[in-house]
Protein backbone atom coordinates (compact mmCIF):
# COMPACT_ATOMS: atom_id res chain seq x y z
CA UNK A 1 0.00 0.00 0.00
CA UNK A 2 1.46 3.36 -0.68
CA UNK A 3 0.94 6.40 1.52
CA UNK A 4 2.14 9.91 1.89
CA UNK A 5 6.36 9.72 2.91
CA UNK A 6 5.23 11.91 5.90
CA UNK A 7 1.68 10.01 6.65
CA UNK A 8 2.79 9.42 10.22
CA UNK A 9 3.10 5.67 11.71
CA UNK A 10 -0.27 3.34 12.46
CA UNK A 11 -1.22 0.33 14.25
CA UNK A 12 -3.82 -0.24 11.81
CA UNK A 13 -2.00 -0.10 8.37
CA UNK A 14 -3.12 -3.22 7.20
CA UNK A 15 -6.46 -2.13 7.99
CA UNK A 16 -5.91 0.68 5.43
CA UNK A 17 -4.36 -1.67 2.95
CA UNK A 18 -7.58 -4.00 3.02
CA UNK A 19 -10.19 -0.98 2.48
CA UNK A 20 -7.89 0.97 -0.39
CA UNK A 21 -8.05 -2.44 -2.32
CA UNK A 22 -11.96 -2.80 -1.35
CA UNK A 23 -13.45 0.80 -1.42
CA UNK A 24 -16.63 -0.39 -1.05
CA UNK A 25 -15.73 -2.79 1.64
CA UNK A 26 -16.76 -2.05 5.52
CA UNK A 27 -14.84 -3.62 8.77
CA UNK A 28 -16.82 -6.25 9.79
CA UNK A 29 -16.38 -9.02 12.66
CA UNK A 30 -13.57 -9.69 15.16
CA UNK A 31 -11.62 -6.79 13.33
CA UNK A 32 -14.36 -4.17 13.86
CA UNK A 33 -14.82 -5.61 17.66
CA UNK A 34 -11.19 -5.56 17.95
CA UNK A 35 -11.18 -1.37 16.88
CA UNK A 36 -13.79 -0.99 18.95
CA UNK A 37 -11.93 -2.42 21.98
CA UNK A 38 -15.02 -5.13 22.79
CA UNK A 39 -11.99 -8.19 22.53
CA UNK A 40 -8.51 -8.35 23.64
CA UNK A 41 -7.29 -10.59 20.88
CA UNK A 42 -5.83 -9.19 17.76
CA UNK A 43 -7.48 -10.88 14.69
CA UNK A 44 -5.32 -12.87 12.36
CA UNK A 45 -6.84 -11.60 9.28
CA UNK A 46 -8.46 -8.22 8.53
CA UNK A 47 -12.55 -9.06 8.42
CA UNK A 48 -14.21 -6.86 6.25
CA UNK A 49 -18.31 -7.34 4.53
CA UNK A 50 -19.42 -6.45 1.28
CA UNK A 51 -23.04 -6.43 -0.41
CA UNK A 52 -24.31 -9.55 -1.08
CA UNK A 53 -24.74 -10.04 -4.58
CA UNK A 54 -21.33 -7.82 -5.26
CA UNK A 55 -17.95 -8.95 -6.36
CA UNK A 56 -15.76 -10.68 -3.45
CA UNK A 57 -12.43 -8.70 -3.25
CA UNK A 58 -9.63 -10.94 -3.76
CA UNK A 59 -6.99 -10.03 -1.21
CA UNK A 60 -3.88 -12.16 -0.69
CA UNK A 61 -1.96 -9.41 1.60
CA UNK A 62 -2.56 -9.12 4.43
CA UNK A 63 -4.31 -11.29 5.26
CA UNK A 64 -8.44 -10.94 4.67
CA UNK A 65 -11.78 -12.42 5.40
CA UNK A 66 -14.75 -11.81 3.04
CA UNK A 67 -18.55 -11.44 4.59
CA UNK A 68 -21.34 -10.96 2.69
CA UNK A 69 -24.15 -8.96 3.85
CA UNK A 70 -27.37 -8.61 3.17
CA UNK A 71 -27.93 -5.97 0.85
CA UNK A 72 -31.24 -4.25 2.67
CA UNK A 73 -28.91 -4.12 5.81
CA UNK A 74 -25.45 -3.43 4.82
CA UNK A 75 -25.19 -0.53 5.50
CA UNK A 76 -26.75 -0.21 8.84
CA UNK A 77 -25.00 0.84 11.38
CA UNK A 78 -21.67 1.82 9.51
CA UNK A 79 -19.52 4.53 10.43
CA UNK A 80 -16.38 5.85 10.21
CA UNK A 81 -12.99 5.41 12.00
CA UNK A 82 -10.03 7.13 11.77
CA UNK A 83 -7.03 4.52 10.97
CA UNK A 84 -4.43 7.05 11.07
CA UNK A 85 -4.81 10.95 11.39
CA UNK A 86 -6.59 11.86 8.49
CA UNK A 87 -7.52 8.50 6.74
CA UNK A 88 -10.68 6.92 8.05
CA UNK A 89 -11.86 3.54 6.95
CA UNK A 90 -15.60 2.20 7.50
CA UNK A 91 -16.51 0.18 10.03
CA UNK A 92 -19.72 -1.28 11.69
CA UNK A 93 -20.19 0.63 15.35
CA UNK A 94 -20.19 -0.93 18.17
CA UNK A 95 -23.75 -1.99 18.75
CA UNK A 96 -23.98 -3.48 15.26
CA UNK A 97 -20.70 -5.17 15.78
CA UNK A 98 -21.57 -6.65 19.09
CA UNK A 99 -25.33 -7.72 17.26
CA UNK A 100 -22.92 -9.53 14.17
CA UNK A 101 -21.16 -11.55 16.86
CA UNK A 102 -24.17 -13.10 18.62
CA UNK A 103 -25.57 -13.63 15.48
CA UNK A 104 -22.32 -15.42 13.99
CA UNK A 105 -21.52 -16.76 17.71
CA UNK A 106 -21.24 -20.23 16.17
CA UNK A 107 -18.06 -19.01 13.85
CA UNK A 108 -16.87 -16.33 16.13
CA UNK A 109 -17.43 -18.68 19.12
CA UNK A 110 -19.91 -17.94 21.85
CA UNK A 111 -17.05 -16.58 24.62
CA UNK A 112 -16.13 -13.77 22.41
CA UNK A 113 -19.42 -12.50 21.68
CA UNK A 114 -20.38 -12.72 25.39
CA UNK A 115 -17.57 -10.79 26.15
CA UNK A 116 -17.67 -8.29 23.61
CA UNK A 117 -21.54 -7.88 24.70
CA UNK A 118 -21.04 -7.60 28.19
CA UNK A 119 -17.70 -4.78 27.54
CA UNK A 120 -20.06 -3.22 25.31
CA UNK A 121 -23.04 -3.12 28.11
CA UNK A 122 -20.79 -2.00 30.46
CA UNK A 123 -19.62 0.94 28.27
CA UNK A 124 -22.88 2.03 27.13
CA UNK A 125 -25.06 1.50 29.91
CA UNK A 126 -28.97 0.47 30.13
CA UNK A 127 -28.84 3.04 27.34
CA UNK A 128 -27.32 1.06 25.18
CA UNK A 129 -29.41 -1.51 25.33
CA UNK A 130 -32.08 -0.22 23.27
CA UNK A 131 -30.09 0.39 19.93
CA UNK A 132 -28.66 -3.59 20.52
CA UNK A 133 -32.60 -4.40 20.53
CA UNK A 134 -33.10 -2.18 17.43
CA UNK A 135 -30.38 -3.18 15.52
CA UNK A 136 -31.02 -6.84 16.12
CA UNK A 137 -34.63 -6.57 15.41
CA UNK A 138 -33.49 -4.99 12.15
CA UNK A 139 -30.68 -7.77 12.05
CA UNK A 140 -33.75 -10.36 12.67
CA UNK A 141 -31.21 -11.54 15.43
CA UNK A 142 -33.95 -10.13 18.53
CA UNK A 143 -34.59 -14.15 19.84
CA UNK A 144 -30.82 -14.55 20.25
CA UNK A 145 -29.55 -10.55 21.52
CA UNK A 146 -32.49 -10.30 24.32
CA UNK A 147 -32.08 -13.24 26.26
CA UNK A 148 -28.20 -12.89 26.08
CA UNK A 149 -28.76 -9.07 27.24
CA UNK A 150 -30.94 -9.93 29.99
CA UNK A 151 -28.28 -12.77 31.24
CA UNK A 152 -25.46 -10.21 30.95
CA UNK A 153 -27.29 -7.22 32.98
CA UNK A 154 -28.55 -9.91 35.56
Amino acid sequence: MYRRADAPETAHADVLAVCARAPRAVVCGESALALHELVDDIPAAVHIAVPRGSRRPTISCPPTVVAQYAARTFDLGVERFEAAPGETVPLYGAARSVVDAMRHRGRLGETLALSALGRHLRRSGRGGVGELQHLARELDALSVVRPAVEAVLA
